[in-house]
């Protein structure tokens, strides 16, 4: 037999069995390698970002002071009465939030959906109804005083307080106004999905009223209602920024949390092990998602018809939704007014002042600046990832496990309280690259806000043509080139709304940035944060209302970029049609198919998807460099100073370097004592700061705990013998020593009818009840001083305890977690009389406010703040040493008239200094602070 007929018969043999369909052999042949590395990238992102950081939480639960593992912190947490009370109160207002929040949501919706009001009237009213996503949470709380408070601007009109704002009260109007707006996205995008011709049906067939609209309107949405009630809920949960400001004495777990965390004795293995209780509802919250899901009501056609006419319905709709809106929005109304008075609500005069003051500080501009970048890059990053993750689970053939596994993280992330990831954050990357860079700001909020991104991306990719790829395969096409130039087209809309969610998202976020900042990152709620410990509450407002416009006119253009929706793909779905059947498609029909789906010519969506294309890559190498160049300030040399400072005081700071050849040499950058102090704990030698002033108890306990300091060398300056500071370490030297006293609204307290109080005793006198406002020496170091006055004075006998009581009855919710709260309080007139700082108030009544003070009876005693040098061997930068003794040995004469108490010899007490100057008998330790910390719960608890 010759080699060709063997050859013959092989081919022969080879075409004797029908070969399979050619979509088949495609649909065998396609493995998906592209989404597989997409998966790949997804997982590993979920695992270095999300899994690692929460489980360094999960392990600081279980750890002590010695390093060992055991359960010793959570008995501590629960054997706390007030933490069980805390759980209950978060439970009970957030319940009541939520389900507020989802009735006002869905009444909103229905009206936009399906009423025959105006269209026009319709939309306005889908926007307005968003407005409380584009504010910050943290001013919530501050608008709600300054529109309903005492001295409010909605008091004022009404001429009488409405009702009593702090406590469950305010927590539930701040809850229901901040999480109302995502309620209503969710049941307004569902109903969509809502066939109303049974509506019709339903009236054809003689049904009631009421059971039209169970039947036809709330059964096919009940169970996406339940999910916005979850997520209402987890919002609320896990908030606690509307507590700082209105909480009061009612105890929620977001704000056991923050004291844990950021209060006056932090203690992270603690408050990791709140954070785990509060991680829990997250795994009750996915199993209750997978049963909700099976209430569903999916319609496979969705008609599109008139809906009955219904006067009194649209009527009765049309007026509730207004007056819904209006009672939200007018909230926000003092945004708008208080930036332009001089000082609310003692001096009206207009003003342009706090305005200019956005664009003349350079440190705003630049803080400002930062915050467009920070949320520009979150939502590129976002969308793309949120793509990415989308892609996975709605256009690929990966094993189920595989899709099931990113539903489940999405799920995880929706209910991790944004604190949590931050101290996550904080715990995973100090010491690494990204320690102070905005790329651990970007990444923070790519994976904090993932979850609703995500399900938008998911749920526009599932709506779209299975076959497209398939059929793209068949036709030559790569997979990379069909996703770019037939999916990316019909999701662009859904694209860009992710845009705008992520970027609205990173302009107004706190919770998880605050722990993550540096001297070059600083964002703008960072900077509104640091104001309210100032209680520059004029500057927060026009912070506010920069960060308002910023999202309208971002929210605006994106409005206007989808106003125009894609046409339906008919060429593309033929072709799949026709893969369906086994029928190979015609040369036409392929090259049809190149077009891009949707009604520009050709080269015009070619140019579109290059321009998006490109202005990414452009924009992550912009970030690349940005990020590089904001991440240290090492490269400058310039020396970093991070302080908790007063305004007065970083100005003496900078006069002195200034005027000593420092002059550009540092970054000053301010924070709250609670941020920096936290900072300080976790981070030790990592710190970004080459040199710090802060609470000098504070030092001691860094110190303590990561041996971080260098002994200063170039301080000459020396100490008084007769003071507590004789004893101060050798790696600290005091630069101000804060006072406490009573401080009081002088037209408050001419309308209150009672007396100036002259000392602490008086301030327990039952005729000062709901008049005075004190700080909670849990959350604000300014606390102790008051306490330790009481306990110097009476001791912690059946005296001292009684009049402290005493004390915390009378001021009710206004115990304040912030030092600066009780002036707040005083200023705004919410309260007559409080104690805190001396030289704030003293710094109010010389700008002409009706504030004025009193050095109580029982002395004024003090809390020192030291300036330190970090010490980061031999990276540590020289400078820094100099500048620490040109602080202290130049700039205390400056320092003296704001801080009348002298520390050094050679000092004596200007004019002004306070009347009873005590320091306190004991060294100040952690150990003392937690002993007088004790006293204060357990009258505290007596109060209540």
């Amino acid at each position: 037999m010759s080699v060709e007929s063997v050859q013959a018969g092989a081919q022969k043999k080879t075409i004797t069995p029908e070969p399979l369909p050619y979509h088949e052999q495609l649909a065998r042949r396609n493995r998906q390698p592209e989404l597989t590395a997409l998966l790949v990238v997804v997982t590993v992102a979920f695992i270095g970002f999300l899994i690692i950081p929460m489980v360094l939480v999960i392990m600081k639960s279980f750890q002590t002071g010695s390093g060992a593992a055991t359960m010793a912190n959570y008995s501590a947490i629960l054997a706390r009465p007030e933490f069980l009370t805390s759980v209950f109160n978060s439970l009970k207002v957030a319940s009541a939030s939520a389900l507020v929040a989802v009735l006002l949501a869905f009444l909103l919706a229905y009206t936009v959906n399906c009423t025959n009001l105006p269209p026009k009237f319709k939309k306005a009213l889908a926007l307005l109804t968003q407005v409380p996503m584009l504010l910050p949470t943290i001013t919530y709380g501050f608008a709600i005083i300054y529109s309903f408070g005492k001295e409010g601007l909605i008091t004022k009109l009404f001429g009488h307080q409405l009702f009593d704002i702090y406590g469950f009260n305010g927590l539930l109007i701040g809850y229901v106004i901040y999480t109302m707006p995502t309620c209503f996205l969710l049941i307004n995008n569902s109903f969509q999905f809502v066939d109303k011709k049974f509506i019709i049906v339903s009236h054809i067939m003689g049904d009631k009223p009421i059971k039209t609209f169970f039947m036809t309107v709330v059964r096919p949405l009940i169970g996406t209602m339940c999910v916005a009630f979850i997520q209402s809920f987890f919002l609320s949960f896990t908030d606690y920024g509307i507590p700082t400001s209105v909480g009061g004495t009612y105890d929620v777990l977001a704000m056991t949390l923050f004291n844990q965390m950021l209060g006056s004795i932090p203690n992270f293995n603690r408050g990791a092990v709140i954070a785990v209780f509060m991680l829990i509802p997250s795994i009750i919250s996915i199993i209750l998602m997978a049963v909700l899901e099976r209430f569903s009501i999916r319609y496979s056609k969705v008609s599109q018809i008139d809906l009955p006419e219904g006067k009194k319905r649209d009527a009765f709709c049309g007026i509730a939704s207004v007056i819904a809106l209006v009672c939200v929005l007018s909230v926000f109304a003092v945004i708008l007014l208080i930036p332009f008075v001089e000082m609310w609500p003692f001096k009206l005069n207009f003003t342009m002042s706090h305005i200019a003051a956005l664009f003349t500080t350079s440190e705003l501009m630049q803080v400002f600046t930062n915050s467009v970048y920070v949320a520009v890059m979150t939502a590129i990053i976002g969308c793309l990832f949120a793509y990415a993750a989308g892609l996975i689970t709605s256009r690929s053939k990966l094993p189920a496990a595989a899709k099931r596994f990113v539903d489940s993280i999405s799920s995880i992330i929706n209910t991790v309280p944004g604190m949590v990831l931050g101290i996550a954050f904080l715990f995973a990357f100090s010491g690494t690259p990204m320690q102070n860079t905005f790329w651990i700001l970007i990444v923070a909020n790519v994976v904090h806000y993932f979850a609703t991104p995500y399900q938008m991306m998911k749920d526009s990719l599932s709506k779209m043509n299975a076959s497209w790829e398939t059929t793209a395969k068949l036709m030559g096409d790569s997979w990379f080139k069909t996703i770019v130039r037939v999916v990316t087209p019909n999701a662009l809309p859904t694209v860009l709304q992710v845009f705008g969610y992520y970027f609205v998202n990173a302009m107004v976020t706190i919770s998880a940035v605050v722990f993550l900042t540096g001297a070059k990152t600083q964002v703008i709620t960072t900077k509104i944060s640091a104001l309210q410990h100032l209680a520059k509450f004029d500057d927060i407002f026009a912070l506010s209302l920069l960060i308002l416009v910023t999202n309208l006119v971002v929210k605006g253009l994106i409005a206007l970029a989808t106003r125009k929706r894609p046409a339906k793909v008919k060429v593309a779905e033929a072709a799949s049609a026709a893969v369906r059947q086994g029928v190979k498609a015609t040369a036409e029909q392929a090259a049809s198919f190149q077009l891009p789906p949707i009604n520009n010519p050709r080269a015009r969506s070619r140019n579109v998807v290059k321009g998006v294309a490109s202005g990414v890559a452009a924009a992550i190498l912009v970030a690349f460099g940005f990020g590089a160049f904001s991440g240290t300030a090492a490269a400058s040399q310039q020396v970093v100073i991070y302080t908790n400072a007063d305004d007065e005081a970083v100005a003496a700071f900078e006069h002195a370097l200034d005027a000593n050849g420092f002059k550009d040499k540092y970054i000053m950058q301010s924070f709250g004592t609670s941020e920096l102090g936290g900072k300080m704990l976790a981070e030790g030698k990592s710190l970004e700061a080459d040199m710090i002033t802060m609470s000098s108890y504070y030092v001691d306990s860094a110190q303590e705990r990561n041996q971080m300091f260098q002994p200063l060398t170039d301080v000459k300056s020396k100490l008084l013998g007769d003071s507590e500071n004789t004893k101060a370490p050798d790696y600290r030297s005091p630069t101000t020593a804060q006072e406490g006293a009573i401080f009081y609204n002088t037209e408050a307290i001419k309308e209150a009818g009672v007396p100036v109080p002259q000392s602490f005793k008086d301030l327990a006198d039952p005729k000062y009840a709901g008049l005075i406002s004190v700080p909670d020496m849990e959350g604000s170091s300014t606390g102790w001083l008051m306490v330790q006055a009481v306990v110097g004075a009476y001791g912690t006998g059946d005296e001292g305890r009684q009049i402290l009581t005493d004390i915390y009855k009378n001021a009710g919710p206004h115990l304040e977690q912030s030092g600066s709260g009780p002036l707040k309080s005083v200023r705004s007139g919410e309260v007559a009389v409080g104690f805190g700082l001396r030289h704030q108030a003293a710094a109010d009544k010389a700008k002409g406010l009706p504030i004025d003070y009193v050095d109580p009876e029982e002395g004024n005693y003090s809390l020192t703040e030291s300036v330190a040098v970090i010490d980061k061997g031999d990276k540590t930068n020289p400078m820094a040493q100099q500048m620490a003794g040109v602080i202290i040995d130049k700039g205390r004469a400056e320092l003296l008239k704001t801080y009348p108490t002298p520390l050094y010899q050679g000092e004596k007490a200007p004019a002004n200094g306070s009347k009873y100057p005590k320091t306190f008998d004991k060294p100040l330790t952690v150990d003392l602070l937690q002993e007088h910390q004790d006293f204060s719960e357990a009258c505290k608890r007596a109060a209540k």
